[in-house]
């Protein structure tokens, strides 16, 4: 097993400053911003394609599926070249990945080339997603859930800068024209930032002293034979199956409640219910990274976990019960995208906490494959509905697979980590004098 023992080497240099430290976010954000609208903008495109080429709506979304599917069960290789050549070059090709696949797009005049553009995009935002989160994990161990919520919200709201632009684009240029410039511009953007990216020195970050941490580096195989890594995947699959359902399952929730086409209005804007709730979906998920990761980093992972499983369960509950009433419904439905979106933060700063940093882009790769079952588990829930002939039974199922993701981080993933980082500060305190021994004996 790899060790990382904190010791002062003769002749190091003096912790890097906070701007160097910012600046690596401000960059990886840049490229999360710049990737955001391959996931989020999709569905401005769809209509113009189906009304081009006359394929069906059901094909034309088969694309965002193989993205989704590429983005997320290729993490693990992903991390693995992460890992082994740094940030700066896996995110430079992530960027390349990302704008050819819209310029492939562009040119699509069959299923099979939007289906290949998909591809290409899935493995390219990847790239971006996964090296981003990896390298915020390693600079800021003493601000992990911040650094790591910052970075994912850049992904989550990235695209509210660019949706009226690419609309108005497409509305005067056609979708063609709108994937190949905007397609051009986004992998430019990611490909000049990356070279901004480096990993840090272990002279240049700093260590918590609010949430335990480990000073083991474990590998990937080390990782799979704890416990604790399969109950942070068990855990992960409840919370994000249980978000993604609820969200599929909201347009069909807000027509049997009533509230579909009701007007809605907040601060002197009026809009029917559910597109108001679809955009503060974005909002509350920019926002709920951040700010759970920053709660993270103060109050522990596994407190902020119980907060906010158990926030989005009884708000999922909730808004079975009164979502009826359109101002419920929007902050009914609010509540519960703000507790979803922060998933996203608290594994990733878990894990690094819990597995160390060295090997991270691939243990973390393994476990980020539960939104890859969670995407796969997702139309269960139509199935449920169908059988069951409502909605609210999956919004039970949905609110107990996140209640019991809380109570599991509060009373088994707690004393599991107390234990396990207590047994690593045993083995690598056991090894000191020995490693003592040996400088010693060296001069």
């Amino acid at each position: 097993m790899t060790h990382s023992i904190a010791t002062p080497a003769a002749g190091s240099r003096a912790p890097v400053s906070d701007t160097v430290r910012w600046t690596q976010i401000v960059a990886g954000i840049v490229c999360m911003v710049a990737a955001a609208n391959i996931q989020y903008a999709w569905t401005l495109f769809v209509p113009e394609i189906q009304a081009t080429h006359n394929w069906t709506r059901a094909s034309i979304q088969t694309a965002f599926t193989i993205f989704v599917v590429v983005q997320t069960w290729l993490t693990p290789i992903e991390g693995y070249f992460i890992d082994r050549y740094g940030p700066r070059v896996i995110v430079a090709f992530g960027g390349l990945m990302t704008g050819l696949a819209w310029i492939v797009n562009s040119y699509a005049e069959s299923l099979a080339i939007l289906y290949v553009g998909s591809a290409i995009g899935g493995l390219g935002v990847g790239c971006v997603y996964a090296t981003c989160v990896n390298n915020a994990l390693k600079w800021f161990p003493d601000k992990r859930g911040l650094a790591v919520g910052l970075t994912a919200g850049g992904y989550g709201a990235g695209s509210a800068l660019t949706i009226l632009p690419i609309s108005a684009m497409i509305a005067s240029s056609g979708y063609q024209a709108t994937f190949f410039w905007f397609g051009l511009i986004q992998g430019a953007v990611i490909f000049a930032a990356a070279w901004a990216l480096r990993t840090p020195a272990k002279e240049e970050v700093k260590e918590s002293t609010k949430v335990a941490q480990t000073r083991r580096d474990y590998t990937l195989n080390e990782a799979l034979r704890t416990p604790v890594f399969w109950l942070l995947l068990a855990m992960f699959i409840c919370t994000v199956t249980g978000g993604l359902m609820a969200v599929a399952q909201l347009g069909v929730i807000a027509h049997d409640l009533g509230v579909k086409e009701t007007p809605v209005s907040v601060l002197g804007i009026t809009m029917a219910a559910l597109p108001f709730a679809l955009m503060l979906d974005r909002i509350m998920n920019g926002i709920s990274r951040p700010l759970f990761g920053f709660i993270s980093d103060h109050i522990g992972r596994e407190a902020t976990m119980f907060i906010a499983f158990s926030l989005e369960g009884i708000g999922i509950i909730m808004l079975s019960r009164f979502g009826h009433d359109p101002m419920m419904f929007l902050i009914l439905s609010g509540m519960v995208f703000l507790a979803w979106g922060e998933v996203y933060s608290l594994f990733s700063a878990t894990s690094a906490d819990t597995f160390g940093t060295k090997h991270a882009g691939k243990i973390y790769g393994v476990l980020y494959c539960a939104k890859g079952v969670a995407a796969l588990l997702v139309p269960l829930g139509n199935l449920l509905m169908e059988a069951t002939g409502t909605w609210a039974t999956v919004l039970y199922v949905t609110a107990a697979m996140d209640l019991t993701a809380a109570l599991l981080a509060i009373l088994v993933l707690k004393p599991m980590l107390v234990r396990h980082h207590a047994r690593n500060r045993a083995l690598t305190e056991a090894e000191i004098p020995e490693g003592a021994a040996i400088q010693s004996a060296t001069h």
